[in-house]
């Protein structure tokens, strides 16, 4: 169980890296962001230029400088070590060892990854899979960068989509201290696990606890759910124009186990551009209580506090 941390609120969103790693920071700062998420290559290529120590230290002098306080790495879309064929799967565990890699070059922690999706296969034996894979790859890549398993819908072939399918994963793999859970709360709720009243909420968190345990969570991607609670559909709505509604990121932004776990948007923007995850971030600031607007008043996020 984790405990209550007295410590600034740790939000942003995805950012691009167009023009150089630094300039990801750059962007999350513009907005006043205290964490963000970045790729570290495109996300739907295989093959990637290698990061330059120019590169990274220019990143990691900017970091350290910077109001930006956690930057997370989503992995690429490609990547499918759940695959039953061979060469999608090898393909995927090399891609894996690369993206830690590049994670580690970076200086950052933590690596998010779509656990996978079934060819062929039933889920069980998907489940089976991705673990036997996770374990060539921490064989492989030796380093302290942990990879997060983000639960999914449930959409199509993909697992993932229950705590009892990511807890099953986590039972096999050999090197635990390298895995942990990013949860989104639009893959959850289209799941089937409801945020929307204080009873369905607390009961969603108990069941994460008593499946995985509360201290696998690393990270957080907030979006709200275009379709409905169990429809197993992955489309990403505004915070608050979805069908979660406003009172499910009321009750998730003031509870206190989680003020400093990093959230992210991953919200439908059009452009790209930083600017454009604004009203979400104000909509956000404004759920916080009194008492927990305090924790946010000396930090970038305070820009938006004038206006709440």
């Amino acid at each position: 169980m984790r405990t209550k941390k007295n410590s600034g609120l740790l939000f942003g969103a995805h950012m691009s890296i167009s023009g150089g790693y630094e300039k990801a920071i750059l962007r999350g700062e513009s907005i006043g962001c205290t964490a963000i998420q970045i790729f570290t290559k495109s996300n739907r290529q295989w093959a990637a230029k290698p990061i330059s120590d120019h590169e990274a230290e220019l990143f990691q002098k900017k970091f350290k400088e910077s109001t930006v306080k956690s930057v997370i790495v989503h992995a690429s879309y490609l990547i499918n070590i759940g695959s039953s064929d061979q060469a999608i799967n090898q393909n995927s565990i090399h891609a894996l060892i690369e993206e830690l890699g590049r994670c580690e070059k970076l200086g950052l922690s933590y690596l998010v990854l779509h656990p996978g999706s079934r060819q062929g296969t039933s889920e069980k034996e998907c489940l089976i899979i991705i673990a036997e894979s996770l374990n060539k790859v921490f064989a492989q890549q030796k380093s302290t960068v942990m990879v997060l398993l983000e639960n999914t819908a449930g959409m199509g072939t993909s697992v993932g989509y229950t705590f009892e399918q990511l807890a099953e994963i986590y039972s096999q793999v050999t090197d635990k201290k390298r895995l942990g859970i990013c949860v989104d709360t639009c893959h959850a709720f289209a799941a089937g696990y409801d945020f929307r009243t204080k009873s369905v909420y607390d009961k969603t968190w108990e069941e994460f606890d008593k499946i995985l345990g509360l201290d696998l969570l690393k990270a957080m991607h907030i979006n709200d759910s275009k379709k409905p609670c169990g429809s197993k559909v992955d489309r990403h709505a505004f915070i608050g124009k979805g069908v979660m509604g406003l009172e499910a990121f009321k009750l998730l932004f003031n509870d206190e186990r989680f003020f400093d776990i990093p959230k992210t948007l991953e919200t439908p923007i059009e452009n790209g551009l930083p600017e454009e995850y604004i009203p979400d971030m104000q909509t956000i600031i404004d759920l916080l209580s009194d008492k927990n607007k305090k924790l946010v008043e000396h930090t970038p996020l305070n820009r938006y506090l004038q206006k709440s």
